[in-house]
Parts: structure tokens; C-alpha cells; sequence
């Protein structure tokens, strides 16, 4: 059966936020359900087949909603709209804007995954986001540091990663040490790069008030009053994870990221990642996230060469 709903956009200070550039926002609705939406005045209607044109309805009420709040409302948040409402399903919100980069993008948990790690994050003292490639780990543990850091939240951020890779071929790379594991860090930097202008980076790294260092330069130190990220931890040890983990201290919030299915450690050296995981499942104040392909967030390939991968690795492989 044939139906057209009309949605009031009086509310609306600037269609853009809703539309999208050039419309794309609609146009991302229109092909997903193969329904018509329009503006006419200060109304937005949509036509269609019934029950396309009533999760279009859902779809746009809750996109309105967020844009009628401020948000810029992208593509990602529609497919987000959308996921949500297959299957019957009911909606959630908007994910909340994290944070706005320098140049004015809005960072938003894009997946339910990412909405789980968030909430993790915000809840628990320590928090672990474990899974594949693209699901955007990293980088959420990075805008939550630096939004605590914008709030005051703590005094310092400091992100380490195990530099394995950049271990075994120190002796060929040029400089200091601090130089030849510099580029081992570069994913870390470029992270801060996306969401602070240049000069606040150096700024901060100057003043220490954000240190990138190697996971060994952890040991021995209490990290109090810091947000504290480990990166790509599926390439700590055990003994390496205690030791990191055990640096925590008053006021601060510590988060480990990885992904078991990416181990470069040396042969016969075991990752603790897992192992850590596993260890303090139900510990109070502990957050475990398992992240998946649906996760994904870059390119869509990525989310099948994750499958692909993930279908023919020998669970011998994976710590």
C-alpha cells in the first residue's frame, strides 16, 4: 500500500544540519528503502510503500532530533538510524557528539560496538577494547583522552604502544632511539593530528602535558592524575601487561586497546592481552569491549577482508 507522511521542520534553524551537503543525508534514506523524501516548505514529506515510509519516519525523527539540538547530522548517523530500526527494532539516540576537531568535524561513536567502548570508557577506571582492524580502537581512546584533557578532567595523557616491530630494526634507522621509535608511533600522532591544530600538539608534547612513549618507559612510574592509553597491547607479554597495568594511579583512568588476530611478537614469545582480559573479567571498575567486522569504520572492504581473514585463522593462532 501506497503512503505519504509529512514531518514538521519548523523547529529546524538550518536544514543543512539535517540534509547534508547536497542533500546526501535524504539521499542516503531514498535508496536504503526506496522511498521519496522532499522538502516543501517548511515540511519534509515522504512517499512510498507503507512500511518503508514508516521506518523512514522513524529514521527522520531521530536524525530531526539531534539536528534540532545542534548536531550535524552525516551519512554514518543514518546508517546508524537505519541499523537500528531493521528488524522491527526500536531507536536509541543519536550518538552524542564526543568532541569537535579543530576544523569543526563532529567525532561520534559510529557503531554499536563504538557506543559500547564509549560507555566503557566513560564508566570504568579501566576499560579494554579488544578487536580487529578499522573499528576505530585507537582513535576513540584518543578523543576520550583529549576530551578529558579539554575538560580538565586530568592533568596529562599519555599513550604508549609495545615497540616490537620497531625493536628489531632500531640498528638500521638513523638518530637516537627516541627517533628510531618515533615512526613506530606516527598512527598515535597522527590521531592527535586529526583532532587538535598543530601548534596545540607541539604545545602539549613540549610541555609533557601529552607523552607518546614506547611501552618500556613505562616501568617504574606512577601515572596519577592521567588518561592512559595502550595501544596495540596484543603485542605485550604478560609480564609487560602486569607491569603496565600496575602504573596506574590516583585520578586516573587507563584504556588498553588491541586486536589478538594481529600478534608480531617473536617467535615463542605469547601475547597477554587475552590473557590480561580474561584475568580481570568481573573485577569492579573493569570494562571489557569486544569489538567485530560490523564494527568496522573504514573502508566497507575492510570489514570483509576481516571476515575473510578471520574464516580461514587456525584458532591455534589466536592467543
Amino acid at each position: 500500500m501506497t503512503a505519504q507522511r509529512s514531518i514538521d521542520l519548523h523547529d529546524l534553524p538550518d536544514r543543512v544540519r539535517l540534509f547534508g551537503e547536497y542533500d546526501r543525508n535524504l539521499s542516503a534514506i531514498e535508496a536504503s528503502l526506496d522511498v521519496a523524501v522532499h522538502a516543501d516548505g517548511d515540511r519534509l514529506l515522504l512517499a512510498g510503500e507503507d512500511a518503508a515510509v514508516a521506518r523512514a519516519e522513524q529514521v527522520v525523527r531521530r536524525v530531526l532530533e539531534a539536528a534540532v539540538g545542534g548536531a550535524h547530522i552525516t551519512p554514518d548517523d543514518v546508517a546508524l538510524a537505519l541499523s537500528d530500526t531493521r528488524g522491527g527494532r526500536g531507536t536509541s539516540d543519536v550518538p552524542t557528539t564526543l568532541l569537535r576537531t579543530h576544523r569543526g568535524r563532529e567525532v561520534r561513536a559510529r557503531t554499536a560496538g563504538q557506543r559500547r567502548f564509549v560507555r566503557s570508557i566513560e564508566d570504568f577506571t579501566l576499560s579494554f577494547g579488544i578487536g580487529p582492524a578499522g573499528t576505530g580502537k585507537t582513535y576513540l581512546a584518543i578523543v576520550m583522552a583529549v576530551r578529558a584533557l579539554k575538560r580538565r578532567e586530568i592533568a596529562r595523557v599519555i599513550l604508549s604502544r609495545p615497540a616490537v616491530e620497531a625493536g628489531e630494526r632500531l640498528g638500521f634507522l638513523p638518530g637516537d632511539f627516541r627517533e628510531k621509535v618515533d615512526p613506530y608511533m606516527r598512527p598515535l600522532y597522527d590521531a592527535l593530528a586529526a583532532l587538535l591544530d598543530d601548534s596545540l600538539v607541539s604545545k602539549y608534547l613540549e610541555r609533557g602535558t601529552v607523552e607518546v612513549a614506547p611501552l618500556a618507559y613505562m616501568r617504574g612510574r606512577t601515572l596519577s592524575d592521567a588518561f592512559i592509553i595502550l595501544d596495540e597491547a596484543q603485542n605485550a607479554t604478560d609480564d609487560q601487561l602486569k607491569m603496565f597495568l600496575t602504573r596506574l594511579g590516583s585520578g586516573s583512568k587507563m584504556v588498553v586497546t588491541g586486536d589478538v588476530t594481529q600478534v608480531d611478537l617473536p617467535f615463542g614469545h605469547r601475547s597477554g592481552l587475552r590473557t590480561a582480559a580474561n584475568r580481570l573479567s568481573g573485577i569492579a571498575d573493569v570494562g571489557i569491549v569486544e569489538l567485530d567486522d560490523t564494527d568496522v569504520v573504514r573502508h566497507p572492504l575492510v570489514a570483509a577482508i576481516v571476515r575473510a581473514y578471520a574464516a580461514d585463522t587456525p584458532p591455534s593462532v589466536v592467543p
